[in-house]
């Protein structure tokens, strides 16, 4: 498909529920078509995959054109450069999560980048590096249990103290890493059970940050991990 084209086809099925409840969340900044992310990766399917395209898609001052961007986006392709430019693009919560799930998490140097950013000065950086480290919990299966829990030991003292949506991420990730071994699990719900109940403010909607504690001490987590 062309720009054109998958605009059209964005336009097509715009939702004006969805496109009220976008000027709410964004105070009537840029322009939305209303669609939520299982819809727009539903029509992703029919774009298919093409990192030119997602190029072009990002450019366009319409959130739902950068959300298809990340969900057509070919990871493999992407430079440091790219995403340089794209991340100050990439504030917006919803927009950030797209695009950490579906482009920086999935990058051939993904866990290099994590490096570079955790510590970064930069809010944007440290809050798409623990949302990185989240699916790198998730999918990477050569890392030892020495590099989760370094961060785990960092978020433990950081959390409370850091900004909004770091504070987001960094309790997605302790959530995650709980769940790779028996090991990790015990000291991510030490880590939750010290940092206490995480407060995050989502905006205008009902979203509540996960309970860590809850989760972890689930049947379906404990057995998962072999505690069960």
């Amino acid at each position: 498909m062309t720009l054109q084209e998958v605009i059209q086809l964005l336009e097509e099925n715009k939702n004006e529920r969805g496109i009220e409840h976008y000027k709410k969340f964004s105070g009537g900044k840029g322009k939305s078509f209303g669609l939520g992310l299982t819809q727009l990766k539903k029509l992703a399917k029919q774009v298919g995959k093409n990192h030119e395209l997602a190029l072009e898609l990002w450019e366009q001052p319409i959130y739902d054109c950068k959300v298809m961007a990340c969900l057509v986006e070919e990871p493999k392709k992407v430079t440091k450069e790219q995403i340089t430019n794209q991340l100050l693009d990439s504030k917006n919560w919803m927009l950030s999560h797209a695009y950490v799930q579906n482009v920086l998490a999935k990058v051939p140097y993904s866990v290099e980048l994590f490096n570079e950013w955790y510590a970064s000065d930069e809010e944007i950086k440290r809050r798409s590096a623990y949302g990185m480290l989240y699916y790198i919990a998730q999918s990477n299966k050569t890392l030892g249990n020495a590099f989760f829990e370094k961060q785990l030991d960092i978020i433990e003292k950081k959390l409370q103290q850091e900004e909004n949506f770091v504070r987001d991420t960094m309790n997605n990730a302790v959530w995650l890493i709980g769940q790779r071994n028996k090991e990790l699990h015990k000291r991510a719900l030490e880590v939750a059970q010290n940092v206490g109940k995480v407060v995050v403010d989502y905006g205008d909607n009902s979203c509540e940050a996960i309970d860590c504690i809850k989760h972890l001490t689930s049947d379906r987590i404990k057995k998962k991990v072999g505690l069960l």
